[in-house]
C-alpha cells in the first residue's frame, strides 16, 4: 500500500495541536483538557487541565466494552518451565486487589512506590495497581546492586517497595531479599515497609510488620472484598519515574506524564507498528527498561492488544530457537527487539536451522532498536524470516519513536543503515557546534526542535534545572539527544553514535558506527564494537573488537587482518582503523546495549567504575587481560 507518512506528518506540521487532540479522542477522559499544550515554568505541558486514569484505559475499558475474556498477557518463562495467562477480566481482578493492598500499607495518590522485580505478570500488576490509586511508580531492573537500588531509594523516597524472593537468570538464582535489605539498610530515606512476592526458587526472609507476604496480602484482601477503584488524576501528574545513568553518576529520574504518555503510546501502535487491537504483540525487553514500560505494559493494553511478557534470553532457554517457539506458540504478529538478540542467534546458529522447526506464517515484522541496527543483522534477519524487518530510533527520555518506519501509515523504501524519518511531533536538526544547521550528509549532532511531543519527558523527577542543563541548555530551543549522525536528501535519519563516540583523528570526526557497519558486514563477524582511544600523535585512534560467529575455521588474526583491509577499502585510510581484535564476548548492560565507554576507559588507563547494568562483570576482566597481552592503549 502507498505510505501516508508524508500526508500525516504534513498535517502534524501544519497544526501540531490539532493532531495531538485528534488522536486523544482513543482515549478515555475523566475531564477534558483546558488546553492541548502549554508552557509553564518553563517547561512543556500536554492536555493542561485533563484528567484521566492510565489503568482505566489499559484494562477497565476493555471490560466494560466486552472483551473482558481475551487474553491480555501471556507469561512465557522458559528459566521456570511454566506459562500463565491473564484474561483482561482476570488483570482487572489482579490490579484492583493488589490496588488495595498497596492503599492498606500506606501507599496513596502521588506516593512513589519502588518496583524491583524479575520478569513476572506481577510486575506488571504492580505497575498498573500504582496507575490506578494515583501512586507513581519506579521500576528498578531486578537483580541491580544495593548501592545503585540504595541511590534511587534516596531519589524518589518510596513510601512501599513491591519486590520478589528472586530473578532467575540461565544457570543460576538470584535471590533479591538480600540485596534489597542491603539497599534499604544503606538508604538514607526509609520506606513504610515492603511487599515480596515469594517464588518457590528461593526463599525470603520477613521481618514481622516490616515485610509483607504477597500471597496473603492479596488473600486478606479477597477475602475481605477488597478492591481499589481508578481515582482521577491529572493528565500532567506523573505516572512513573524511570532511572536512566547520569554522567554525574547520580541517576537522572526520567519522569513520564499520564495524559500525553497515553496519547502517544495509542497512536503509535497502529502507526508505527501496525498492530490491530486483539493480535498478540511482543516486546522482547525487561520492564526495568523503557522498552518494558512502552512495549510490554502500557502500549500494547492502552491498544487492546494481548502482550507476551518473556523470561528467557535469545539463547540459551534452551537453545537459538526460543525466540521462534514463542512467536510460533503463541501467534506473535510482530517482535520487537534488540539488534544484539538477532546477532546473539546469528552467531548461534548462522544458518536459522532452529527456525525450520517452527511456524511463523502468521509473523508480519520485526522492529529493532536499542542499539545501531547494522546492515548485516538486518539483511540476515530478512532472509530468514521472509518479513520486513524495521529499525526504529528512540530513547528512554522520550518513551516512543523518534525516527521509524511507520508500517501503519504504509512503510516507506527501507535504507540499510537507516531508522528512516521522523515521526509526527519530532522536527528533527542536525546541528554543528555552534548550533548551525550541516548540509544534508553531514555529520552532526541530532536535535529535536521544541516543544518535544507527547510522552516525552516534561521534566526530571526534583530536578528541573538539572533537565534544562542536561537537555536544553547546550543548543537553546532543541532537545539535544545526545546521538550523532546525518540527515540525507530524502530526509532519511542516520544514526551513527553517541556524541561521545564521535571520535577526532588528527582533525578529522570520525564515526565509531560508520566502520562498526563495516565490521558487521565480514561473514564471519557475528558483532562488533569499535571505540576510540587516546593516542599521543593523533589526538584518538579507534580500536575493532569482533566477535566471530560459531564454526569460523579461519585462525582470528587471519579475520582481524580482513577487517582492518576492509574498513580501509571501504572508509579509506582516514579511518586509521589499524588494530582490530577478536574476542570471545562484548561487555554489554542487560539491555543488550555494548558498555564502549566503559572499554575505552580501560584502553585508556583512566578510572572507572563497574557499570550497574552490565550483564556480566567477568568479561571486563576478559576483555582487560586480552587489550594488555596485545599491548593496546595504555595498559
Amino acid at each position: 500500500m502507498a505510505s501516508r507518512y508524508h500526508e500525516v506528518y504534513q498535517s502534524w506540521k501544519q497544526d501540531p495541536e490539532g493532531f495531538w487532540a485528534e488522536a486523544a479522542k482513543d482515549i478515555d477522559w475523566i475531564k477534558p483538557w483546558d488546553k492541548v499544550y502549554d508552557h509553564v515554568d518553563g517547561l512543556d505541558r500536554w492536555f493542561v487541565g485533563a484528567q484521566c486514569n492510565t489503568c482505566w484505559n489499559c484494562i477497565d475499558r476493555h471490560v466494560e466494552a466486552g472483551r473482558g475474556g481475551q487474553v491480555a498477557i501471556i507469561h512465557d518463562s522458559p528459566v521456570t518451565g511454566t506459562k500463565r495467562s491473564l484474561t483482561y477480566a482476570e488483570l482487572q481482578d489482579e490490579v484492583a486487589t493488589f490496588a488495595a493492598v498497596l492503599k492498606k500499607r500506606g501507599a496513596g495518590k502521588g506516593d512513589r512506590v519502588i518496583i524491583y522485580m524479575p520478569m513476572v505478570p506481577e510486575a506488571a500488576v504492580a505497575m498498573l495497581a500504582c496507575a490506578r490509586i494515583g501512586a507513581i511508580h519506579s521500576v528498578v531492573f531486578g537483580g541491580f546492586a544495593p548501592k545503585e537500588l540504595a541511590t534511587r531509594i534516596d531519589d524518589a523516597q518510596p513510601k512501599l517497595i513491591v519486590s520478589a524472593s528472586c530473578g532467575i537468570e540461565p544457570g543460576r538464582v538470584i535471590a533479591y531479599k538480600p540485596l534489597l535489605d542491603e539497599a534499604i539498610e544503606i538508604a538514607g530515606s526509609k520506606p513504610a515497609g515492603t511487599i515480596i512476592l515469594a517464588r518457590e526458587q528461593a526463599a525470603a526472609d520477613l521481618k514481622d510488620g516490616y515485610d509483607f507476604d504477597w500471597a496473603a496480602e492479596m488473600d486478606a484482601a479477597r477475602a475481605a472484598g477488597d478492591k481499589a477503584d481508578c481515582v482521577a488524576v491529572a493528565a500532567t501528574d506523573p505516572l512513573y519515574i524511570l532511572y536512566t545513568s547520569g554522567t554525574t553518576g547520580q541517576p537522572k529520574g526520567v519522569v513520564r506524564d499520564n495524559g500525553g504518555h497515553m496519547v502517544a503510546l495509542k497512536w503509535s501502535m497502529d502507526a508505527m507498528y501496525g498492530v490491530k487491537p486483539g493480535e498478540v504483540y511482543w516486546a522482547a525487553s525487561d520492564v526495568g527498561w523503557v522498552v518494558g514500560h512502552s512495549y510490554i505494559v502500557y502500549a500494547p493494553l492502552l491498544h487492546g492488544c494481548t502482550t507476551i511478557l518473556f523470561e528467557g534470553k535469545p539463547v540459551g532457554t534452551p537453545d537459538p530457537g526460543t525466540f521462534w517457539r514463542v512467536i510460533s506458540e503463541h501467534k506473535a504478529v510482530c517482535l520487537f527487539t534488540a539488534p544484539t538478540a538477532f546477532r546473539a542467534i546469528k552467531k548461534e546458529d548462522p544458518k536459522a536451522e532452529y527456525l525450520k522447526q517452527y511456524d511463523l506464517s502468521h509473523f508480519r515484522t520485526l522492529f529493532l532498536a536499542g542499539e545501531r541496527a547494522d546492515p548485516d543483522t538486518i539483511m540476515w534477519a530478512e532472509n530468514i524470516l521472509k518479513v520486513p524487518v524495521i529499525d526504529h530510533w528512540w530513547q528512554t527520555e522520550t518513551g516512543w519513536t523518534i525516527a521509524g518506519n511507520p508500517v501503519g501509515l504504509g512503510a516507506l523504501p527501507v535504507k540499510l543503515g537507516s531508522p528512516a524519518v521522523p515521526m509526527p511531533g519530532y522536527e528533527i536538526h542536525v546541528l554543528d557546534e555552534g548550533g548551525k544547521e550541516v548540509p544534508r550528509g553531514k555529520l552532526g549532532a541530532i536535535c529535536v526542535k521544541l516543544p518535544l511531543p507527547p510522552s516525552c519527558l516534561p521534566t526530571l523527577w526534583n530536578a528541573d534545572e538539572r533537565f534544562r542543563k542536561s537537555y536544553l541548555s547546550h543548543f537553546p530551543g532543541y532537545y539535544e539527544t545526545a546521538d550523532a549522525g546525518y540527515m540525507d536528501e530524502d530526509g532519511y535519519l542516520y544514526i551513527m553514535a553517541r556524541t561521545d563516540d564521535i571520535i577526532n583523528v588528527a582533525g578529522h570526526r570520525l564515526s565509531t558506527g560508520g566502520m562498526e557497519e563495516v565490521l558487521a558486514s565480514h561473514p564471519d563477524v557475528a558483532e562488533c564494537a569499535v571505540v576510540g582511544i587516546a593516542d599521543n600523535l593523533k589526538g584518538q585512534i579507534p580500536i575493532g573488537f569482533v566477535v566471530l560467529k560459531s564454526g569460523v575455521n579461519k585462525k582470528p588474526e587471519e579475520v582481524e587482518a580482513e577487517c582492518v583491509k576492509l574498513v580501509r577499502n571501504k572508509i579509506g585510510a582516514v579511518a586509521a582503523l589499524r588494530h582490530v581484535m577478536a574476542v570471545a564476548r562484548l561487555p554489554k548492560t542487560r539491555s543488550g546495549k555494548i558498555l564502549r565507554g566503559t572499554v575505552r576507559s580501560i584502553a585508556d588507563g583512566a578510572d572507572w567504575k563497574m557499570p550497574a547494568t552490565i550483564d556480566d562483570p567477568k568479561i571486563l576482566d576478559e576483555l582487560t587481560a586480552a587489550m594488555k597481552a596485545r599491548g593496546i592503549g595504555a595498559l
